[in-house]
């Protein structure tokens, strides 16, 4: 037998992925070559590759997805490997192909077994020959409508119309009852041949409340196939999931093994070889059934490895350096329960549509216990609408699935992130819900559910309260550090005991005044109008030191901030969203003591009510400012004489732009 070297390997792919890949591969002493279009020349990825090579335009068709361009950067870069990861060119057949002529390691199956999974309809007809359950259906060559009524008729209703090749739920169609089937198929049709170029389709049992339940399986290039336990992925939202978890909870010890030893069966049937996943549907009481054999490395691999304590990507490439798998199937165990939750930059309130901006700040759950990260981000970066939005996963581990899953809602507390919209509030959802909670799954859970997960975490009244919380807590913070003096601080210190003070707020368009007293260093009264009855506020830091927790409403909220230039980002638990604060007191404090009066907020300048040289007393009204739709004055802070003025009407200012400099009297 003789062992292969890799010496260098290229990586095909970019993100998170890459930068997993690189980390077990820079550990076992690889040199690792990235590849990376013109819009992630600045991306983690390519930073952290020993060699990168750009491979044209942001668009994947003229970048990722070109195998003639990753073979010539091989070449050039002398890489003994390549690595697909996940998506793009991973299940590509010509990639593979190209790999094995030009002598070169493809970190994944042989060609052959990548094109046998590559139809739904064909691996159907081996995986039946195998032994493997299928879902009662019809997968033949003959397309024609009348076919298709005649089967979906013995098929029996409800069932699924589906693309053969492909995924993503595209070209899928739930029919119920005869008269739907022949609209459905056309449609399905149309859909396939516009999304995979092949309009081929499939009929299987449509079961009402299956679990998405697959195994991950490692084949070496000996004839040694392995099953390393299951997963389970049936939170998903239009057939992409959301949190994944392993091992697959409340599944019987003799249902897992047989399902391990089913997907083992798929690998041996098409001579797979390296890591691959098998994807079952699961009914409790009912069996399993045979769903799609993914001839990669998974998104959720992660939690397959916490539960073994192997690292996947560390038996790829030992298996493409010609290894055999050093464990038999009974010496290979799980210990604990791990979980799984993807990063996205997307709006789940706005139907889950994608996000770009620029994470104008980025703090990761790093370090905690328990807690893995995996990500392909940095703080500066530009989100863009070219790539898949996922940006990172979170994983827990636990010894209980609950243990696991209260780590992981911690973990997404942790996760800070200002410039776009995450979905981090929307997982911890999901992960409160009480029937993921008790393990009640079904791949149809977002949509049965859709009603109470829509619920935000937190009302317009309570995001305002806590932004000027957290406003509070940024501006006393600063002033601390930058000026010492007792007189500079908005604590809650005042002569003769608390006083009212204003603040105004602006928040999703929204804008509102509040009326607030702190009665101690930690604690305040919050109300929406000078006549309204106060909230009260009570918090204290937090004990990781990254901002403070506070109570309101009954519940524990732990409160997080950065800002960016006039921008606050809020960060309350796993919720997260900007605002834009003035406090007019303290502008006029500000310009008492430096005799600077400064815009307060971005806005337009409406009056200028003074001139050069006036002598003007404390509280004359100089400046009109409209900004967040309302009309600001801005008065003089002392007795004094006007010394300059720096705006006139209709002039924009940015917010700390000087707009009069006075001289105040000597008050002696």
């Amino acid at each position: 037998m003789t062992i292969h070297t890799i010496n260098t390997l290229l990586i095909a792919n970019r993100g998170e992925i890459a930068v997993r890949i690189m980390n077990t591969a820079q550990a076992m002493g690889i040199q690792c070559v990235a590849v990376y279009s013109e819009a992630d020349a600045e991306a983690p990825f390519v930073q952290l590759a020993d060699q990168a090579f750009c491979i044209g335009p942001a668009a994947a068709t003229d970048s990722y997805l070109r195998v003639d361009k990753i073979m010539e950067v091989a070449r050039q870069s002398g890489a003994d490997a390549i690595h697909p990861g996940y998506g793009f060119l991973a299940e590509n057949t010509e990639l593979a192909r190209q790999c094995q002529d030009a002598g070169i390691h493809f970190v994944g199956p042989p060609a052959e077994a990548i094109a046998s999974m590559g139809s739904k309809s064909a691996a159907k007809e081996l995986m039946g020959n195998a032994g493997v359950p299928l879902v009662p259906g019809y997968h033949g060559d003959d397309q024609s409508p009348e076919v298709f009524l005649a089967e979906a008729k013995k098929t029996g209703f409800p069932l699924l119309i589906k693309a053969s090749a492909g995924g993503g739920g595209k070209g899928m169609r739930v029919v119920r009852e005869p008269a739907e089937v022949k609209d459905a198929v056309a449609a399905a049709q149309r859909e396939a041949k516009s999304s995979f170029g092949d309009a081929h389709l499939l009929i299987e049992r449509y079961l009402e409340n299956p679990r998405h339940v697959e195994v991950q399986v490692m084949f070496d290039q000996h004839g040694n196939g392995r099953y390393l336990f299951d997963r389970d992925c049936s939170v998903q939202r239009r057939h992409q999931k959301i949190i994944e978890e392993a091992p697959a909870p409340d599944i019987p010890d003799h249902v897992r093994r047989e399902m391990g030893e089913a997907a083992v069966r798929c690998g041996e049937a098409i001579g797979y070889v390296n890591a691959g996943t098998v994807e079952f549907l699961y009914e409790p009481g009912a069996g399993f059934y045979f769903m799609e054999m993914n001839t990669r490395l998974q998104v959720e691999h992660p939690v397959t490895e916490m539960i073994t304590g192997l690292d996947l990507v560390e038996w790829q490439l030992r298996v493409a350096r010609n290894e055999p798998l050093p464990w038999t199937q009974d010496e290979l165990h799980f210990q604990g329960h791990a979980m799984e939750a993807r990063i996205y930059a997307e709006d789940p309130d706005n139907d889950f549509l994608p996000v770009t901006g620029t994470l104008l700040s980025l703090t990761e759950p790093h370090g905690m216990e328990g807690v893995r990260v995996d990500t392909g981000v940095r703080e500066g970066q530009e989100i863009s609408p070219w790539y898949d939005p996922m940006l990172s996963k979170v994983i827990s581990y636990g010894h209980t699935r609950d243990e696991a899953r209260q780590r992981l809602l911690d973990a997404l507390s942790h996760y800070r992130a200002m410039g776009v919209t995450l979905n981090t509030d929307y997982v911890c959802r999901v992960l409160q819900h009480p029937e993921f909670a008790a393990a009640r799954l079904t791949t149809h859970f977002i949509e049965q559910q859709a009603e109470t997960l829509s619920t935000a975490a937190f009302d317009c009244q309570e995001q305002q309260i806590l932004s000027w919380l957290a406003w509070q807590q940024a501006s006393a913070r600063e002033q601390r550090s930058a000026a010492p003096s007792p007189w500079t601080l908005t604590d809650s210190f005042r002569v003769g005991g608390p006083q009212v003070q204003l603040c105004e707020i602006r928040l999703g368009g929204e804008d509102l005044t509040l009326h607030y007293t702190l009665d101690g260093p930690c604690s305040a009264r919050v109300a929406f109008s000078a006549d309204s009855d106060p909230v009260t506020l009570r918090w204290q830091p937090d004990s990781q030191g990254e901002g403070v927790v506070v109570r309101l409403n009954g519940r524990s909220i732990r409160l997080g901030w950065a800002s960016h230039g006039e921008r606050l980002g809020v960060f309350a638990n796993a919720s997260h969203w900007e605002a834009l604060v003035n406090h007019p007191e303290e502008q006029s404090a500000d310009a008492a003591g430096d005799g600077i009066l400064k815009a307060p907020m971005h806005g337009r300048i409406t009056a200028v009510t003074c001139k050069v040289g006036d002598r003007v007393s404390a509280g004359t009204a100089l400046v009109a400012l409209e900004a967040m739709k309302m009309e600001h004055t801005l008065n003089a802070p002392a007795d004094g004489e006007i010394a300059a003025i720096h705006c006139v009407e209709d002039d924009n200012v940015n917010s700390g732009q000087v707009l009069i400099e006075f001289t105040a009297e000597d008050a002696g």
